[in-house]
């Protein structure tokens, strides 16, 4: 339901042979009996400019049958005429057929002309006479190229009308544009037609990684095959249009809600050598109301509120709308225009959090979590985390944080204070940065900390390609002496190749894998799931930490199962940097 294109003369090739036989046009169009040539002419012509000037109703089989006639009172072989978008479509003989006379004759070229419109766009006519025909006397030649001159000019002034259609409503890859999308939204709207519809809005994830791995080209037919196959569940009823990038707005009946969603949560596209790229995409979702109650900007707000709860990542790739999301985009761009000044002020703070050896109760490291002082009160992250990650500027954040805890490392340096190793979370965003690594070194080389005193703390990935992504990241971060650590292991999509081919140092395990009891049997899943895993972890010569531990079943269940390390509140909550002073100075904790 796109906007309705002009009318144009836009023809594939056709030869005489699927044109009206010549007798009976001949006849219906100069009236019975009429043989005179030169009469003949002039009400073929005057026909052919009534029809292409008939801008309402332009008939193209009339104008095409007109031509063919043309040709045949000049005993042409062929005419063709071409038209191209720009000069390299022209050298690369890339443009379209518009009309073409075919009588099968071998013939030689006799005229050719072109024309170069006001948008850049060229237009090429050219007809040829086979040699056993009497060439053209003068005054033929005259009403040929007449013929020809009216052809491109038609062919011209349509195709410029064309291009500008297409250039309003369609992007330069031929997608849809946000304009189209609008006169659509805004038509069904005012037809009152948006009962039981969907309206929805999608990114694929992480598709530069995508354009990295296979080229540009290869990217291209990769997202091209993903938006016709959804178009194509679509139907006739749906229509998908492209923002920009990899960027999609789209509206569906609400029958085909789960086949939408199935698809966009995964899809595989095949590439032309069929290697299979599986596609995800992060979605918002917006019911459409009754009819009469349907407006454009709520529609257009609702979409984009749950399309950015949907970015915000986690397990909910795939987020419908809800009335507290209003809330929530209010609360959510306060935080965002507060951030600069909050950065200025310092009011994001590293707290502290020790993690520590459950066999002696040694201190061996800290993982520095945010906290933002702000308006008297501490903010928890929970309360503005997602809403920077909607933006770059959670990754501004992650390396304020970094540069804060190398301030206060340098600082117990200076003081003479045992220092342990201080992990830092980075948000996912950061893989899609190629000088990640470097920005780490050159931050913490700043303030001459070892690199073996960093941890960085990164999360588990769904995609393939982002998988090969980390892998790069993470090599070249332990090839500069930092220690590289997953984090929440087994909430996620956790997998061997995870262990087995990325090059961690440590692997934190989730609170959720570790058994509630030391009293259950040593066989129960939980059990034997926890066992596992550290196992697992310390053959592979991986330091192994369980985070969420809080009470002194934990700490017996870490020493049978041999996790030497711990993290959670049965030694400390997230401390400020006095209070962790303090733990470094003493060293140890009672068991």
């Amino acid at each position: 339901m796109t906007p309705k294109k002009p009318n144009s003369y836009k023809q594939k090739p056709r030869s005489v042979g699927t044109a009206k036989n010549a007798p009976e046009f001949t006849e219906a169009v100069l009236g019975p009996g009429e043989v005179d040539k030169d009469t003949a002419f002039f009400k073929l012509y005057a026909k052919m400019v009534s029809a292409m000037t008939n801008f309402d109703n332009i008939d193209v089989e009339l104008i095409e049958n007109l031509l063919i006639e043309l040709c045949r009172i000049f005993r042409l072989s062929k005419a063709v005429t071409h038209v191209y978008r720009n000069e390299q479509e022209e050298k690369d003989g890339k443009g379209e057929t518009l009309c073409c006379y075919d009588n099968g004759k071998e013939g030689e070229q006799i005229f050719f002309f072109r024309v170069v419109t006001s948008v850049m766009t060229i237009a090429t006519t050219a007809t040829y006479m086979s040699p056993d025909e009497k060439p053209l006397d003068d005054d033929e030649r005259k009403k040929v190229e007449l013929v020809m001159k009216t052809v491109l000019s038609f062919v011209s002034r349509n195709r410029m009308r064309d291009l500008v259609y297409e250039l309003a409503y369609f992007d330069e890859s031929g997608y849809p544009n946000l304009r189209n999308w609008c006169e659509y939204l805004g038509r069904i709207c005012a037809q009152k037609k948006t009962r039981d519809k969907l309206a929805f809005r999608y990114n694929l994830r992480h598709f530069s990684l995508i354009n990295r791995e296979f080229g540009r080209q290869v990217g291209d037919g990769i997202m091209r095959s993903h938006y016709d196959q959804l178009n194509m569940q679509l139907g006739e009823d749906g229509f998908i249009a492209r923002l920009g990038g990899d960027n999609f707005i789209g509206v569906c009946n609400a029958e085909k809600t789960r086949t939408v969603i199935d698809y966009l949560t995964q899809a595989e596209i095949r590439t032309p050598k069929g290697e299979g790229v599986n596609i995800t995409c992060s979605a918002g979702f917006y019911r459409m109301p009754n009819d009469h109650d349907a407006g454009f900007d709520e529609i257009m707000g609702s979409i984009i509120s749950a399309y950015r709860v949907a970015q915000t990542g986690g397990m909910d790739s795939i987020v419908f709308f809800d009335d507290s999301f209003n809330e929530k985009r209010v609360k959510g761009m306060k935080i965002q225009q507060e951030f600069n000044e909050a950065i200025e002020k310092n009011e994001f703070k590293p707290f502290y959090q020790p993690k520590v050896n459950v066999n002696d109760g040694k201190l061996v490291g800290a993982e520095a979590l945010c906290r933002w002082f702000h308006g008297g009160k501490i903010i928890p992250p929970v309360e503005f985390i997602p809403f920077l990650e909607e933006t770059s500027e959670i990754c501004r954040l992650d390396y304020y944080m970094l540069e804060s805890v190398c301030k206060d490392l340098k600082r117990w340096t200076d003081e003479g204070k045992d220092l342990v190793r201080v992990s830092i979370n980075f948000s996912r965003k950061h893989i899609l940065n190629t000088y990640f690594p470097e920005t780490i070194a050159e931050i913490v080389d700043k303030y001459k900390i070892p690199h073996d005193l960093i941890e960085v703390e990164l999360t588990e990935t769904t995609s393939e390609v982002e998988f090969g992504e980390l892998k790069r990241m993470t090599t070249a971060l332990r090839n500069l002496g930092f220690h590289i650590s997953i984090d929440d292991f087994g909430i996620g999509y956790s997998s061997l190749n995870l262990i087995k081919d990325i090059p961690w140092n440590v692997l934190k395990i989730d609170k959720s894998f570790l058994p509630d009891s030391c009293e259950g049997s040593e066989m129960s899943s939980s059990n034997i799931m926890f066992s596992l895993v550290v196992s697992m972890t310390r053959q592979l010569g991986l330091e192994c930490i369980c985070e969420g531990v809080e009470t002194q079943a934990h700490i017996e269940l870490l020493k049978r199962y041999g996790c030497d390390l711990a993290q959670g509140y049965f030694f400390d909550k997230p401390i400020p940097v006095e209070e962790f002073e303090d733990r470094l100075e003493k060293g140890k904790y009672d068991i």
